[in-house]
């Protein structure tokens, strides 16, 4: 256990500096979009197209722990906004807060601290993961969330938006571009490897920093939101089913899948399952904000998933790991 704890500090180490950063007016508030458009628009497309493009393509496309993974946040999704819809509650709080209990911070924080703990045979199933939370996880919580007061026109157009959002995100591009390059066996000019590499390699610090300063940001905006308190029933429940129903439903479903016959790399389910352990996502605090739902509550679920993700992460890879 202290050999886990002992790789996974540096990382969360650096989403308390990000955190700190912020708080101490060392680093200000404007400069985190900066810091966001980098790592999702350059840094992190960099590293997810390496990683891509030196995993076999059969890993990429490994259709039973997609299903697998992608059922297991369907699930999720509708037990937490069920759970969630009381007359404070509407749709909106209750579809984001429901991405937040079911999209872990893969890209960020979960593909290069899995890679530091598994090696680089652990980035395909991770991949395949961050896929399934963009085509369904996120676009069905960004419809839902537009339930409030919407006809049939406004969920259409709610979707339509959710689909054009996932079209703009550059990772699964940059992910689908290394997938081509592994099929064909193509390999870059290596300047343009080597700037890219440059690329890839400041993805983790800078995106685990930002991961931090987003957090103080979202604790600031949401203590001036006009949104009353929010009661802990209304988000320390949510983290638990982040941090602990989660993965133990994607390891339960996978074992049923393996047991019904079905061919699901024991391994693959192992590293989808240490994905679902992640804390949550922190750019559903964004989505907050922009939708107008109580960003304090997303906050709140975030702040604690990833301070509590230090051990609960670093105890079910102690677990799980072989």
């Amino acid at each position: 256990m202290a050999t886990v704890l002992w790789v996974t500090f540096p990382f969360f180490a650096l989403v308390l500096a990000g955190f700190l950063a912020v708080q101490r007016n060392f680093l200000s508030v404007e400069a985190i979009p900066g810091l966001n458009s980098f790592v999702l628009f350059f840094a992190l497309p960099c590293l997810l197209f390496r990683f891509g493009a030196s995993t076999p393509i059969a890993q990429l496309l490994d259709a039973p722990l997609f299903i697998t993974y992608a059922v297991c946040g369907l699930i999720l999704v509708a037990v937490v906004v069920a759970w969630s819809l009381n007359e404070r509650i509407r749709w909106n709080d209750a579809a984001l807060g429901a991405l937040v209990a079911a999209f872990p911070n893969t890209g960020f924080l979960g593909v290069p601290l899995l890679v530091a703990l598994l090696g680089p045979s652990s980035a395909g199933p991770a991949i395949v993961s961050i896929i399934a939370d963009l085509l369904f996880t996120s676009s069905l919580c960004i419809a839902l969330s537009r339930m409030d007061g919407a006809g049939e026109h406004g969920f259409r157009h709610a979707a339509f938006n959710a689909g054009k959002g996932v079209l703009a995100n550059p990772m699964p591009w940059a992910v689908c571009l290394g997938a081509v390059f592994s099929a064909n066996g193509w390999e870059l000019a290596e300047p343009v490897d080597k700037t890219l590499g440059l690329l890839a390699d400041a993805a983790s610090p800078v995106a685990l920093f930002t991961i931090g300063a987003v957090l103080a940001r979202s604790q600031l905006r949401a203590r001036l939101s006009q949104h009353s308190a929010t009661r802990p029933m209304d988000y320390l429940p949510v983290a638990l089913v982040k941090l602990v129903v989660h993965p133990l439903l994607v390891m339960l479903v996978g074992a049923a899948v393996i047991q019904a016959g079905v061919n699901l790399d024991p391994y693959a389910l192992m590293v989808v399952v240490l994905v679902a352990a992640l804390p949550s996502a922190s750019n559903v605090s964004m989505l907050a904000e922009r939708f107008g739902a109580d960003n304090g509550r997303i906050a709140q679920i975030i702040l604690i998933t990833t301070a509590l993700a230090f051990f609960t992460f670093s105890g079910a890879v102690f677990l799980l790991r072989p």
